[in-house]
């Protein structure tokens, strides 16, 4: 997977979908900032996330974004999404791979070098480290610092995503630092401060 420089925000749906998302999404991809977007609805039923999904993967196509689906290959092949994310616990990236063939598929490894190392071997498009900082999406039992990065990129030119609590305040310490992609969604869809577009015009 080719990493655009200008396109390190990887962006994550909202857990709840409100009124006003495919109009605040539209504005939020035309900054131009967002690489990757991920459908993460745990809420909804799988017909409302393929209503859901259709309308944002159309909004991708049309602003060159790739468009992912958590946790569900089979869900992302009947969206014929540009692949999907795995988590420790979902499907492995082999019986993935059988579902939705050559596309991307990224996997979390919370804060551990052996798992990176394991997704490596399995080509996988990307890996994911986190949560760095205490984030209100979820609850977090893993913590991941700089250095893991750091070691990362050493072994590996795999591209890296970090996740969690990532903001204003510390976002370019992560740039910085090797990650390739921020993943972000309450900083985004639930600041009390900015609206959406106004969040992301701060991520320079």
């Amino acid at each position: 997977m080719r990493i655009n420089k200008k396109k390190f925000i990887y962006l994550i749906s909202p857990n709840k979908i409100y009124p006003e998302f495919y109009k605040d999404l539209k504005k939020v991809f035309d900054s131009g900032k967002i690489g990757l977007f991920q459908l993460r609805l745990k809420k909804y039923s799988l017909k409302q996330k393929i209503e859901i999904g259709k309308k944002i993967h159309q909004i991708c196509k049309k602003n060159d974004v790739k468009f992912l689906v958590n946790d569900d290959p089979i869900l992302s092949k009947k969206l014929n999404a540009d692949g999907c994310h795995l988590g420790q616990k979902d499907m492995s990236v082999k019986d993935a791979r059988k579902i939705i063939g050559n596309k991307i598929i990224g996997i979390t490894c919370h804060n551990s070098i052996r798992l990176a190392k394991a997704a490596i071997t399995e080509n996988v498009s990307y890996i994911a480290f986190g949560a760095f900082f205490s984030t209100a999406t979820k609850k977090t039992k893993f913590k991941a610092n700089t250095k893991i990065l750091k070691e990362i990129k050493k072994l590996t030119n795999t591209p890296i995503v970090a996740i969690g609590g990532i903001n204003f305040d510390n976002y370019k310490k992560l740039l910085l630092n090797n990650a390739n992609l921020l993943a972000i969604s309450s900083y985004v869809w639930n600041n009390k401060k900015y609206k959406p577009l106004e969040t992301i015009k701060i991520l320079k």
